[in-house]
């Protein structure tokens, strides 16, 4: 059985995978990887199925000592990454052996990196998904970030993958990948709430994301926008990426681990395609939004799906 022993786990490192659907009306949110195309990728780089469970890394990484031979894929953003003190490279597969020891440092752009090891991580599934969702204590490893002394078990490789391949990210697909900071939205449902004036001033205005954003949501401070004074609601099932308008005149971004009902009119909603930027956004950065129809959002979502599946995105 191969193991990885950690031996610092980093600011928040979970145990992730593309997440739990279905489950919102008993109100567990999907969770999953916060940029679900680096996972995607990292794996197929490794040689796993797109779906397999890694370590998601957040602003800071971690030291990981490998007691048997693998093969690793690091993506998302650069966190430095080092074998043994020498300089490895991401979103590339890289071979590993035993008794050498992976160390990350603190990002040097984006939020969060992620580890995709041959035969995945292996934890017992909750709701068919490996996901840690840290809100609930459920799912992951031991339903919670990982500390230091913890013992992570690896899966099966898949037949066809024993032996080591280099393996890389085609250039081309790296600049389509690359993640925004203009995120595309279609119209919320209570987006008519809300003033010609109001709408202008969001669509125009510069919001940067707060020191408070997290798992569950992206807080932004900026412009207050003001709903129509004698609008009033109740709670509603609330979507991925929906962005609400608090009482205060200022949005907030739901994410993966967000509750699955919500009472704060929705302005707009992040597209499908923009889903991993959210990821990808650390406290500070500034943001803006571009609104765009729904046929546009499909249209989005299939070319970067195409471009996933694409025999020229993996080289090697």
């Amino acid at each position: 059985m191969s193991l990885i022993e950690v031996r610092a786990p980093g600011l928040l490192t979970t145990v992730q995978d593309l997440g739990r659907e279905g489950f919102g009306p008993m109100g567990v949110s999907p969770s999953g990887a916060a940029d679900a195309v680096a996972l995607r990728v990292g794996n197929r780089l490794a040689g796993n199925a797109e779906g397999a469970a890694g370590l998601e890394m957040t602003l800071l990484g971690g030291s990981f000592f490998f007691r048997e031979a693998a093969v690793v894929a690091l993506t998302g953003s650069d966190f430095a990454p080092t074998l043994d003190d020498r300089r490895v490279e991401t979103w590339s597969s890289v071979e590993i052996r035993a008794g050498q020891t992976l160390q990350l440092g603190p990002t040097r752009a984006g939020a969060r990196c992620y580890l995709s090891v041959r035969g995945g991580i292996d934890v017992k599934s909750f709701l068919g998904s490996a996901s840690t969702h840290l809100l609930s204590g459920l799912g992951g490893f031991e339903g919670r970030a990982l500390r230091k002394g913890d013992v992570l078990k690896l899966g099966r490789a898949i037949e066809g993958f024993r032996t080591f391949r280099k393996r890389d990210l085609a250039r081309r697909a790296l600049e389509k990948l690359a993640p925004r900071k203009v995120l595309r939205v279609t119209a919320g449902p209570q987006s008519d709430w809300f003033s010609k004036e109001a709408r202008k001033m969001f669509y125009a205005g510069t919001y940067r994301v707060t020191e408070e954003s997290n798992r569950m949501g992206l807080r932004l401070e900026g412009a207050a926008i003001a709903p129509a004074p004698d609008a009033e609601m109740i709670s509603e099932g609330v979507s991925l990426g929906a962005l609400q308008i608090t009482a205060s005149g200022l949005p907030i971004i739901l994410f993966v681990e967000q509750q699955t009902t919500g009472g704060y009119p929705k302005i707009a909603n992040v597209i499908s395609a923009d889903m991993s930027s959210l990821g990808q956004l650390r406290p500070r950065d500034e943001i803006r939004f571009e609104l765009v129809e729904m046929e546009t959002a499909r249209a989005l979502l299939v070319e970067q799906e195409e471009l996933l599946a694409s025999k020229e995105l993996i080289l090697g």
